[in-house]
């Protein structure tokens, strides 16, 4: 990522949550916490995935490609929001900020792609069973998750280039937490019409087009869950992907609200709290807790760990 040097900004004073100045450490400590259950429960996650032959899966594959998202989320947001957090704001470079919105960028996408993938295995699982193992191959799931990451290099690619073409001149102060979007616009002295325009259509590969794939994805197994003559069979089937489903709801209700609220700074502030911090820390969580496989797992992974430290 290279950007001109055709601001005459150099640093951004981001603002963060001035109307806590009295609570900011215990905010502090709160958000350090979940930072650090974050990254550990992702790392969890990966490491159970890969240790355990039993969840050498096609969903949990793309589970522990959404435990990256999250993790690159994380790093990118929650260190530079504890900073500002602690001195009741921060400043950051101005290149460092546009970065920091290009890593937001990418983590974001690559999520989307990941739980529209994650819903298109669900529905090869549940409305076409027989065929599952020839649809979902380990050849299929390696080259979607790599289409993914390509898709994503190729969005923030776009980004640099679209910030690229604009000059920033003041103010130099953002009223948010992180460096978001239509903040870092506001400080331009350029037109930002056809960026926005841009910006929308960007949106479509990363944002309308997996959400539609959940959504009809959804709507399949619905379908085929309700002709499952008994309760009880509909009820196991649904567990199947009731995880998967609550992270969905989570994700994409937070980023719909935002759309319901756009002009409550801090409605919008708490909103991207949610997806931001909030989502990473439930993620590993929803699917620990809901999925009596990763359960067993980790109890064997800590058995061998027990053991291991016997030994020693």
């Amino acid at each position: 990522m290279q950007f001109s040097n055709s601001s005459t900004i150099s640093t951004i004073l981001l603002l963060g949550f001035q109307n806590l100045q009295h609570f900011r450490i215990c905010l502090f400590f709160l958000l350090l916490i979940i930072f650090c259950v974050t990254i550990c429960g992702n790392l969890l996650i990966i490491l159970v995935v890969s240790s355990s032959r039993s969840l050498h899966s096609p969903m949990y594959f793309f589970l522990t490609q959404l435990s990256l998202s999250d993790i690159l989320l994380s790093t990118t947001i929650v260190p530079n929001m504890l900073h500002i957090v602690l001195h009741d704001g921060s400043s950051v470079s101005f290149v460092g900020c546009l970065i920091q919105f290009c890593l937001y960028c990418a983590s974001e996408a690559l999520e989307c792609l990941l739980l529209a993938l994650m819903s298109y295995d669900r529905y090869q699982a549940i409305c076409h069973p027989l065929h599952y193992t020839s649809a979902m191959t380990f050849t299929f799931c390696i080259k979607a998750v790599l289409l993914c990451w390509v898709m994503m290099f190729g969005g923030v690619l776009t980004i640099s280039v679209q910030m690229n073409q604009l000059q920033f001149c003041g103010p130099n102060v953002i009223d948010h937490f992180f460096c978001d979007l239509d903040p870092i616009l506001e400080l331009s002295c350029s037109d930002t019409f056809f960026v926005k325009i841009e910006d929308m259509i960007f949106a479509l590969p990363f944002a309308l087009c997996p959400c539609t794939v959940i959504m009809v994805s959804y709507a399949y197994i619905i379908i085929t869950i309700l002709k499952i003559p008994s309760v009880t069979g509909q009820k196991k089937t649904f567990s199947t992907c009731s995880s998967h489903l609550t992270v969905v709801s989570l994700y994409y209700g937070s980023l719909i609200c935002i759309y319901l609220f756009p002009n409550l700074e801090n409605v919008k502030k708490i909103l991207a709290l949610s997806y931001t911090v909030l989502t990473p820390l439930l993620n590993p969580m929803i699917y620990s807790l809901r999925s009596r496989d990763i359960k067993q797992a980790i109890k064997m992974l800590m058995r061998k760990l027990s053991s291991a430290i016997q030994i020693m």
